[in-house]
């Protein structure tokens, strides 16, 4: 596990707030007349009688549509029982589409909640896609907390700690993806891979853990977010003979796999990732018996899925529901820790209730600690998290999942690990 000494994310305790002071907020929230996020007061410090305005820029079109729904559920879950708890102030929450990389959709859904005064951003899923829009959160001193994106590119980012993300870097990913692959006695492996940040990453990674354990990558093809006809990357790959192929895809998937059926490869020669695991696909009965997959994040199970199906009883997929929903609680316990809920404030305790004090998991205990003037670290459904001086979880979860004859995905075991 990171061990840290110092950091510029290092929130200053000093500014926790205790029972006095929480009452404090909540008398001047109800004198307040205007909310500082309403002014696009974002980062000045002095919103401790407004409103706690979180945007979302998160995919509902492109290549990454199927991850929208779990996301915003997630969110809007972790609205409700903030409020449910009592929440000093009011929340405000607006979705923005980030579309993909292929359009400038997200990059004008940035220029929208900078207007419109956001203290929070939650987003994007694709890491292609944030990178279209960090600068402008960063110029904005808009704290933006991705759920879903894994890019290693992210960790050493010169953000002025404004970017944070509840998904571990696909280091970790990576890892696990490459030693269940020759785990499960693959030997050689191909691989069709996304060719931006995402893809690159997270096959770099894999192939360290890949030829770590004796395996050789015999095919690495790549493909540019615009494509449609893979006929190349499918060949190519097959001509290798593998045993196994790695999926690093978003919804480019639906052509990829039924070219690579027609080419001769089998459900159980697929190994699927974050950016394609979903239930959603239109196959042929069996098509992918006995493919796997990887996920970042702990199961979306029990508890957690009814009272996600509670506030979106449509969902199919949970892909990063849970990141989405520790994101935003973690922006909200942060505002309280510091007695204001804008960015400065957010970005200075993120940390702090991250890690290194009386652990909780719900957000009421939360909450009442706070209001007791404890030190908190908050254990989310998604994992331990414990960010460290890059934004970046210390601590995280992978989940393996498995194909039936059916087309959809079972969860089957998870991984932790460390970065």
């Amino acid at each position: 596990m990171f061990s840290m000494t110092s950091s510029s994310r290092r929130a200053r305790r000093g500014a926790t707030l205790g029972a006095a002071g929480l009452i404090a907020a909540l008398a001047l929230a109800g004198c307040a007349s205007d909310g500082g996020g309403g002014d696009g007061d974002n980062g000045n410090g002095d919103d401790a009688g407004g409103e706690l305005n979180v945007a979302s820029i998160l995919p509902q079109t492109g290549q990454l549509a199927f991850l929208g729904p779990p996301e915003f559920a997630g969110i809007d879950l972790a609205q409700k029982e903030l409020e449910e708890a009592g929440y000093p102030w009011p929340i405000n929450v607006s979705h923005h589409d980030s579309g993909d990389t292929t359009t400038d959709i997200a990059s004008q859904a940035a220029d929208t909640v900078i207007a419109d005064g956001a203290d929070v951003v939650i987003g994007s899923a694709s890491s292609g896609v944030s990178f279209t829009f960090i600068d402008k959160m960063i110029d904005a001193n808009i704290v933006m907390i991705s759920p879903a994106n894994t890019a290693p590119d992210f960790t050493d980012y010169e953000d002025n700690d404004v970017y944070w993300r509840t998904a571990p870097s696909d280091v970790l990913q990576g890892r696990v993806l490459g030693n269940l692959m020759t785990g499960d006695g693959a030997a050689n492996i191909g691989m069709i891979v996304l060719n931006d940040p995402y893809g690159t990453g997270l096959a770099e990674n894999a192939t360290i853990a890949i030829e770590a354990a004796g395996g050789s990558v015999v095919a690495e093809e790549l493909y540019n977010p615009n494509e449609t006809n893979f006929t190349t990357q499918v060949n190519n790959v097959m001509a290798a003979d593998p045993d196994a192929i790695a999926l690093i895809t978003f919804e480019e998937a639906s052509l990829i796999i039924p070219a690579l059926i027609d080419a001769g490869a089998t459900g159980d020669m697929f190994y699927f990732v974050d950016g394609n695991l979903s239930n959603s696909f239109d196959f042929p009965e069996g098509t992918l018996e006995g493919a796997q997959g990887t996920q970042p994040g702990a199961q979306a199970d029990g508890d957690f899925r009814e009272r996600l199906l509670e506030v979106d009883p449509e969902l199919e997929d949970y892909n990063y529901a849970a990141e989405s929903y520790d994101a935003v609680v973690l922006a909200a316990l942060a505002a309280v820790q510091g007695g204001s809920p804008d960015s400065d404030t957010i970005k200075e305790n993120l940390q702090d209730v991250s890690r290194d004090g009386t652990k909780c998991t719900e957000v009421a205990e939360c909450l009442e600690l706070l209001e007791a003037g404890e030190d908190i670290d908050y254990d989310g459904v998604s994992g331990p998290i414990e960010f460290d001086e890059n934004g970046d979880p210390t601590t995280a979860v992978i989940g393996i999942y498995g194909y039936g004859a059916d087309n959809r995905n079972e969860f089957v075991r998870e991984e932790e690990g460390s970065m």
